[in-house]
């Protein structure tokens, strides 16, 4: 069972994550790791966070000589700007009137709801944990699931779709998606070279007016086989998970499965796939002209490209701030400022990528199991055969 979680604050001194379940012998290149970390960093809009941080993977447990030995994981990202907070928010008492308080809460953050369900006079300590900071451990831990889809022929990238009101106008195919996310400057990893102009436009429009813009960004699985999930439970149903993983990221207000929006306003011979029979290698010898069901039906993959697209609302710390309330005066006041991005589309689809490939890892130890990647090998390669004879 592939088990996961992360703890740490935005100004804290490190974010921390753990993994637990990945077998034994698996390569784990830190380079790989390291560079999905730097590639949640990049993206035209983002704000003056990322030119202080380097994030880089300090993997303290589970890792030795390169490879997994099969307990628990544990990666520390250190916190540059923490030499910044320390007086501010320091673990023991300290002196209550360095103590930053964000006096109005932000409309379209955790800042209100978090204030009134945990008692706190103000939002700071909301602000810490609810803050997108935290998906640096996450990707941290998803460049593992990596590796491990990879170890099984799989792999997981991301794309922008959508930035405001720019949006590509035609289907991606996984080769210009390889291409743009390896790619040394990243500017919104748009994989249509027309489309990603126009979205840079977007950006530049809410710099110009103190606002912010969202977006769409799309995970893409390639390679993956029929058969990870189940119609037979709920909760173990392999798109319900995929949908909770993408919707668990901040500013995520949908999630879509193939063509599922659009699907819902046309008639079902036009969605639903139709399926054909070939005589070549791969997977299965069945196929399908398009993929509306965005590689799952029924809660199981079925062979395709799984598809899953995340609608990111704008960024809710605007630098020209909503009208809000004092916790302290319930006065009229504006909302607070916290130094923020304006655009996180670009980094939203990374953080995307780490939460499919672990949902996915799940699901491929569950089915094929092994207590070291050669018996997972070993298994995997097994059921590919009887997919090949069936």
């Amino acid at each position: 069972m592939l088990k996961y979680f992360t703890s740490g604050e935005s100004h804290g001194e490190a974010l921390v994550a753990f993994l637990s379940g990945l077998p034994a012998g698996l390569d784990v290149p830190l380079d790989f790791v390291n560079r999905e970390l730097w590639r949640r960093q990049q993206g035209y809009g983002r704000g003056g966070r990322m030119k202080i941080e380097r994030d880089t993977a300090r993997i303290l447990s589970g890792v030795r000589h390169g490879k997994t030995i099969a307990s628990p994981i544990s990666v520390l990202i250190e916190n540059r700007d923490w030499k910044n907070w320390q007086e501010q928010l320091p673990v023991e008492t300290g002196d209550p009137k360095l103590h930053k308080r964000v006096a109005s809460p932000r409309p379209g953050h955790a800042d209100l709801a978090g204030a009134l369900k945990h008692n706190f006079p103000e939002a700071r300590y909301v602000l810490e944990r609810a803050s997108a900071r935290e998906t640096t451990a996450r990707v941290a831990i998803g460049a593992l699931a990596k590796l491990f889809l990879r170890g099984l022929g799989m792999e997981v990238l991301s794309h922008v779709v959508a930035v405001g009101a720019a949006h590509v106008q035609r289907e991606i195919m996984w080769e210009e998606i390889v291409t743009s996310c390896r790619r040394e400057e990243i500017l919104l990893n748009c994989a249509d070279p027309e489309a990603e102009p126009r979205m840079k436009e977007e950006v530049d429009k809410v710099l110009r007016t103190g606002d912010s813009v969202g977006g769409v960004f799309e995970v893409v699985a390639h390679n993956v086989p029929p058969g990870l999930g189940t119609y037979a439970q709920w909760d173990e149903r392999l798109d319900a998970a995929v949908a909770a993983a993408i919707m668990s990221m901040q500013a995520v207000k949908a999630v879509e499965i193939g063509s599922g929006v659009t699907a819902a306003y046309t008639a079902g011979s036009a969605v639903h796939d139709e399926i054909g029979y070939e005589a070549k290698e791969g997977y299965t010898h069945f196929s399908r002209p398009r993929n509306n069901a965005g590689g799952i039906e029924g809660g199981i993959s079925n062979g395709e490209e799984i598809r899953v697209s995340g609608y990111l609302k704008p960024i809710s710390t605007l630098r020209r701030p909503l009208q809000s309330v004092d916790f302290a005066t319930r006065e009229t006041v504006k909302a607070a400022y916290e130094r923020s991005d304006v655009c996180v589309v670009p980094a939203a689809g990374v953080v995307g990528e780490a939460m499919v490939a672990l949902t996915l890892a799940k699901f491929a130890l569950e089915k094929f199991g092994g207590d070291s990647m050669l018996e997972t090998r070993r298994n995997f390669e097994g059921y590919l055969q009887q997919l090949k004879s069936f």
